[in-house]
């Protein structure tokens, strides 16, 4: 009778989770992510920028960070990795915070840089007050600075610019940049959808070159994802939207003419 039922076992179809859609993602986190992978042309590269515009901005209380990710390299060694970026945080005045922080490779702990001259009301090093609103373009920019890697943003419509602080790491050249949505909210709370338009790389000689062509990434159901997250374009750039129908798969690319 065990053979039996073994054998049962293995011809039966294997039952596969429902979709999330909703609830909290169970992820070690707690959020749900999706990534745009950049084709970066074969060249090296010591600049990454793009620019930043939410399009439909939260309604519930919950953490959402968007931002930009790059590898640091020196010679064929990875540095560690970081992300710059805007974040809806209730903690922060009207929810609004920059930040700009990483980690060492292989597990080594948080990069050390300088401290901002931006405030922060949590007195968090890494993230700090900084107002900005919906439905106005920002640009986020990591280069190289006297003493490291620096994080700058800049208001499009006012042509600010702020440098939030830098990085420590040794490092020559920059790798693997990507943009991304990291979701703290529950997979059915209302639909928010940012746009990321004119992705460009520096090279070490400092020719800037747009990046048209992005991998698209979510965060698997094993590892928490919701199933109801989305990348799409129009016609000013890559979109990214939560609690929406899934039209674009991971592993396809998107491609901006």
């Amino acid at each position: 009778m065990a053979f039996l039922e073994r054998i049962k076992k293995l011809v039966e179809p294997v039952q596969q989770p429902a979709a999330r859609t909703i609830g909290k993602p169970p992820s070690g986190n707690g959020a749900s992510s999706f990534h745009l992978k950049w084709e970066t042309p074969p060249v090296e590269f010591v600049e990454v920028s793009a620019t930043f515009e939410l399009l439909e901005p939260p309604t519930v209380e919950m953490l959402y960070f968007w931002a930009v990710q790059v590898t640091f390299v020196k010679g064929r060694r990875h540095q560690g990795g970081a992300h710059f970026g805007l974040q809806y945080n209730p903690l922060f005045p009207e929810s609004s915070a920059v930040n700009w922080g990483g980690y060492h490779d292989g597990g080594g702990g948080e990069l050390e840089g300088s401290v901002p001259d931006l405030p922060s009301t949590p007195n968090h090093i890494n993230t700090r007050d900084y107002p900005w609103l919906a439905n106005r373009q920002y640009r986020f920019r990591i280069h190289k600075a006297e003493e490291g890697w620096r994080g700058t943003i800049t208001d499009l419509e006012t042509e600010t610019t702020t440098v939030v602080r830098d990085l420590y790491v040794d490092a020559d050249r920059l790798l693997n940049p990507m943009v991304w949505s990291e979701v703290f909210a529950h997979c059915d709370h209302p639909s928010v959808a940012v746009r990321w338009s004119d992705l460009t790389v520096v090279t070490s000689a400092g020719e800037a070159m747009n990046v048209d062509t992005v991998n698209i990434n979510y965060q698997t159901h094993a590892l928490g994802g919701c199933a109801n997250t989305n990348s799409s374009l129009d016609d000013e750039g890559f979109v990214q939207r939560t609690n929406t129908e899934r039209i674009t798969n991971i592993g396809e690319r998107l491609v901006f003419k």
